[in-house]
């Protein structure tokens, strides 16, 4: 129960004008149920509006006495009902915070402070968050949680201090993104279930401006929305499952930002993820690569008035035609082919009785391996169907364990789609994934009429991949990830033995490398890759600077960074992209197998042509593959095929090639416009968008 201890004393302001300090000195005792308890101080007298230029909050300042630090979540409310957290289950098993001072242009984040905290340092969320124009006068509440049964403390003083030398401002009006703008009416977002909020999203198309004032275009209506999240749920940054509704609360598939209908959608908060696109970019890999992932639009966020940064709007793993592209499977298919498919299992923590079994074969740690149903849920699938995929991944797994595995008729062939292992295998290993094959590893299975084979994927939650963990070796540009338990044995979570056994055979591994081959001259090139990840940071150029003020974490360890933290976003990027680098140069002297089957030269694919940045100013580059010399044909016209630029025939030679051009001198206005490559063997098309 929330207590308000309504002895305050409120005192004195500052006889100067350009600082003003208001205290509590009562306190009151930090109670440990896990409730937020309040400690207010009124604040008047304040005739001007906290803002950065003239008037605003400098600091806070706290005493506070308990004897585990870590035990503790702060917040400061304000009179407006705007909350940032101050600091969160920070300073292990230390004592006490004594004179802490929270200054948003401290040094030392509290989170990387050492207990008991005395000094000066930078809050969870910056106090600039608060300097929004906002009316400073009425009661300001410090809230404070203990999260254990077992300690005790007391809040011994508190005050907050406004001056002319103000923390700095999120000056939040508009951006290159779209904006989400979300209100639950004050009501706190929980695990589960939803609750019942609105939703606004303003997106005036490719290459024009977002402005706050704008309508809500792109979506206007209520959603239910609820926390998501396993280890991502302590972050401070939080993301958000939601379900799209209509007026009178009921679901509603809807299209959001461009992406096809549905009524299952997350917002996923990078706060972990410094470069804010490790998702992203894996995701865009597996497309790339001829696979389903979820699409993916960045935005900003507005919740309940205050500004929380850059989240990527995400589409949830589902089974329909335009994700998961698999047979609905009904309660009343209980036999032949209609009991064959659809199935989207996993990999994964189980959700509680009846939502998993548990695989015949423990992992190579010795640990159990649980299937998790995600389609058809528990609850919703039936004791047949669950019969059914049980034994079908039962036969799979005995197959793969028999001598005669490699058996090209009746062997692990007859039963995966050896494809989508094979390009699995090389996402999670070229991004050394720490949580690959072992959490959040999905498997799909279609009607035997429909081909019938378990296939790998979709590809989820890569946010520790990428030179993103420091644990496991997820760190190390060296090693398999597939080799987890050799690294990481006492591990709950462990991987599957069939990744390792599939490598045994001689006829797989060369189908990997001939598989890895091509890539490395396509999607996996490594200037296509620099080029992408470049393209995602010049997108997110504004943005970030937004996020990265009320995120104060630059250079600073947020868990799992692996060290050395790089100081600024640049260095985020230089980072990310030197790791890939070496990461593939192991990989290239490293991957089992030979190919001895050339690249097929007779077809022109669109995964050859890369096309950056997109969208574009005045001119873009083309960055393509040609495994011969081959004589190119270029044009460029616009939604109605009116010819807008035609690049000379030119013959380019056998290997990588980039062009660059410029559109310029042809004065186009802002908008959709197609790229028409032509070759003796083939022709493809490639979307272009002009920004203004």
């Amino acid at each position: 129960m929330k207590k308000y201890f309504l002895l305050i004393i409120s005192c004195f302001i500052v006889s100067i004008t350009q600082a003003q300090t208001f205290t509590n000195t009562i306190g009151g005792s930090i109670t440990d149920d896990n409730v937020y308890n309040y400690y207010p101080i009124p604040v008047s007298g304040l005739a001007t509006a906290i803002n950065t230029s003239t008037f605003g909050i400098e600091s806070i300042t706290i005493n506070v006495l308990h004897t585990n630090d870590v035990d503790l979540r702060m917040k400061l409310e304000s009179p407006a009902g705007s909350i940032y957290i101050i600091t969160s289950f920070a300073g292990g098993t230390g004592n006490n915070y004594t004179n802490t001072v929270f200054n948003d242009t401290a040094a030392t984040s509290i989170s990387s402070g050492t207990a008991p905290f005395t000094g000066i340092f930078k809050p969870v969320e910056a106090l600039a968050s608060f300097n929004n124009g906002q009316n400073p006068n009425g009661t300001w509440k410090l809230m404070i949680r203990d999260q254990t049964v077992t300690e005790v403390g007391n809040v011994i003083s508190w005050s907050i201090k406004f001056s002319n030398t103000p923390a700095g401002y999120i000056n939040f009006t508009s951006s290159n993104l779209p904006i989400v703008i979300i209100n639950t009416g004050g009501v706190a977002i929980p695990s589960e279930p939803k609750i019942d909020a609105t939703m606004g999203i303003i997106y005036n198309g490719v290459g024009v401006r977002n402005y706050l004032t704008d309508p809500y275009n792109n979506y206007n209506n209520k959603i239910g929305i609820e926390l998501r999240g396993s280890s991502s749920a302590s972050f401070p940054q939080k993301s958000y499952g939601f379900e799209t509704r209509d007026v009178n609360g009921t679901q509603k598939d809807t299209m959001i930002l461009g992406m096809p209908e549905e009524n299952d959608w997350i917002l996923y908060a990078p706060y972990d993820d410094k470069t804010c696109m490790r998702n992203v970019l894996s995701y865009d890999i597996a497309n790339k690569t001829g696979h389903y992932a979820s699409r993916t639009k960045f935005c900003e966020l507005m919740l309940n008035g205050q500004y929380k940064g850059i989240y990527v709007m995400m589409e949830k793993i589902k089974r329909d035609s335009s994700r998961v592209s698999i047979a609905k499977l009904l309660p009343t298919d209980i036999t032949g082919d209609d009991l064959t498919g659809g199935y989207i299992i996993k990999v994964d923590r189980d959700d509680g009785a009846g939502s998993f079994w548990t695989s015949s074969y423990p992992s190579a740690a010795g640990t159990p391996i649980k299937f998790v149903h995600e389609y058809p849920e528990n609850g919703t699938i039936v004791p047949q169907q669950r019969a059914y995929i049980q034994s079908y991944m039962d036969t799979v797994e005995n197959v793969l364990n028999s001598s005669t595995f490699a058996d090209p008729i009746n062997g692990y062939r007859k039963y995966i789609g050896v494809n989508s292992f094979i390009d699995y295998f090389i996402l999670n290993e070229v991004s050394k994934n720490v949580d690959g094959y072992r959490l959040s590893a999905f498997l799909f299975k279609d009607k035997q009429s429909n081909g019938g084979k378990i296939k790998a994927g979709p590809a989820w939650d890569y946010n520790l991949a990428w030179w993103n963990a420091d644990y496991c070796e997820g760190f190390d540009t060296a090693g398999w990830a597939y080799d987890f338990s050799s690294v990481c044995g006492s591990d709950t979570w462990q991987v599957p033995f069939w990744w390792g056994k599939l490598l045994q055979d001689p006829t797989y591994t060369a189908q990997l490398r001939c598989r890895w081959d091509e890539l490395r001259l396509t999607t996996l090139s490594i200037p296509v890759l620099n080029n992408y990840v470049d393209s995602i940071a010049n997108y997110l150029n504004e943005s970030k600077t937004r996020h990265f003020t009320v995120w104060p974490i630059l250079g600073i360890y947020t868990w799992p960074n692996p060290s050395p933290i790089p100081a600024d976003y640049s260095g985020e990027i230089t980072a990310l992209k030197t790791w890939i680098n070496d990461r593939i140069i192991w990989m290239d002297a490293n991957l089992p197998g030979v190919c001895n089957v050339g690249i097929n030269e007779n077809t022109l694919t669109e995964t050859n042509f890369t096309v950056f940045p997109n969208p574009f100013s005045n001119s873009f580059n083309v960055h393509f593959y040609l495994p011969t010399s081959q004589q190119l044909t270029i044009q460029i016209t616009d939604v109605l095929g009116k010819l807008v630029k035609k690049v000379n025939q030119e013959t380019y030679s056998a290997g990588e090639n980039t062009i660059t051009i410029n559109l310029n001198a042809a004065s186009l206005n802002k908008g959709l416009y197609f790229m028409t490559i032509t070759a003796a063997n083939g022709m493809i098309v490639k979307k272009l968008n002009k920004m203004e």
